[in-house]
């Protein structure tokens, strides 16, 4: 079952949610996404920690080979 744009950026936005958030669906498929977030939480984070954290907040929707969400490319950074 494939996921919506909409739903990968509610889940993120429920855990950050002053960030701004750009979700592209690369494949047309609704299973292989591109998403962008920047918030300023990610302040002094490193990278990985600020995916990790990015992560937390889609694991119910990737975990297992029935996740919805199949493939994620994540960019993520403070505000320039």
């Amino acid at each position: 079952m494939a996921i919506e744009a909409a739903e990968i950026e509610a889940l993120i936005r429920a855990s950050f949610p002053a960030a701004k958030i750009t979700i592209t669906d690369l494949a047309g498929d609704g299973n292989h996404y591109a998403a962008e977030v920047v918030d300023e939480s990610f302040r002094g984070m490193n990278r990985v920690q600020q995916q990790r954290a990015v992560y937390a907040a889609l694991k119910a929707k990737m975990e297992g080979s029935r996740g919805e969400l199949h493939a994620l490319a994540l960019t993520t950074r403070a505000p320039g």
